[in-house]
């Protein structure tokens, strides 16, 4: 078997939003998957190995270092790549950039659930967060709900002008109140260890994307984002007991894991009322980057 290496601009290249997330939600139908972590440190430098296998795809190990002295050097922090194995004789088949499995599996997350959750007509979509998943966004939304506007709201008015500047067609906010109420989707993608987004803000109707919070001690939505909606999240098992997100309210009482409808392994169950408010946890997990990067090397054969 021949090594395919598949860097980011050639494989993007050959990648559409939509079928990325008709491919993660049939990776849904196979066996459980099998996951771990595995975490290396030098001082503040840390090597990351995160190592899924399911059966009928195959096994992905996404191996990352995380080096915070690089950008004062010019250099990137987070340098990596998937190692994707075959299922059937465990060869190694390829090797994917790791900031292009990153980028559609962490956006692509988020668009399979809103697809199901946000009403069909959302065409005002706020990005809290101006950073690099907030422009991966932009393209994700863009071709899931075809003549959106999207408006950008930043901590740093400064970040929020330049994320504006780069990515046409996207105005800044200045009231993030106001244009939470003006939106009919809300994406979170911050690094916020307290609650940016509040509940009392929301009205009947919109989806609330969680995308940043990724740690125990971090979240982005108050306990009246999650009391006043229907909650999902992408997988119970990389959330429930990881994600401040939840630990949070769960351990104030406001609500329970039982409170959460579903995750992507019921998928018939990501269902809205029309003046439902739906809140999905993106909590990713190296499962995902296994489906995204079966689908990106499948792509790339077929292009």
């Amino acid at each position: 078997m021949t090594l395919t290496v598949i860097p980011f601009a050639e494989g993007e290249a050959c990648l559409d939003w939509i079928d990325l997330t008709r491919a993660i939600a049939a990776g849904h139908d196979l066996p459980e998957p099998k996951i771990a972590d595995v975490l290396l440190y030098r001082g503040t430098d840390t090597l990351l190995n995160r190592s899924a296998w399911i059966d009928g795809m195959g096994v992905a190990v996404k191996a990352c270092t995380i080096m915070p002295g690089n950008p004062a050097q010019g250099r990137p922090m987070v340098n990596g790549a998937v190692n994707l194995f075959s299922d059937e004789t465990g060869a190694l088949e390829a090797l994917v950039d790791f900031h292009l499995v990153t980028k559609w599996k962490t956006a692509g997350d988020s668009l399979l659930a809103a697809t199901r959750l946000a009403r069909p007509d959302s065409r005002k979509i706020l990005i809290v967060g101006a950073g690099t998943v907030g422009r991966s966004l932009v393209e994700a939304y863009g071709a899931g709900f075809p003549g959106a506007e999207f408006t950008i709201w930043n901590r740093s008015a400064e970040g929020a002008s330049r994320f504006a500047a780069e990515v046409p067609g996207v105005r800044v906010a200045d009231d993030l109140q106001a244009a939470v109420a003006e939106a009919d989707i809300i994406a979170c993608a911050t690094m916020s260890s307290e609650p940016v987004l509040h509940g009392a803000w929301l009205r009947p109707g919109q989806h609330v994307d969680l995308i940043g919070a990724y740690r125990p001690d971090m979240r982005e939505a108050d306990d009246e984002v999650m009391t006043r909606g229907r909650i999902f999240v992408d997988a119970l098992g990389t959330t429930v007991e990881h994600i401040g997100e939840l630990i949070a309210p769960i351990a104030s009482g406001a609500i329970a894991a039982t409170d959460i409808t579903a995750d992507f392994r019921n998928l018939a169950a990501f269902t809205r009322q029309n003046d439902d408010i739906t809140v999905f946890k993106n909590g990713g997990g190296a499962h995902l980057d296994l489906m995204v990067s079966r689908y990106i090397l499948d792509a790339w054969r077929a292009r």
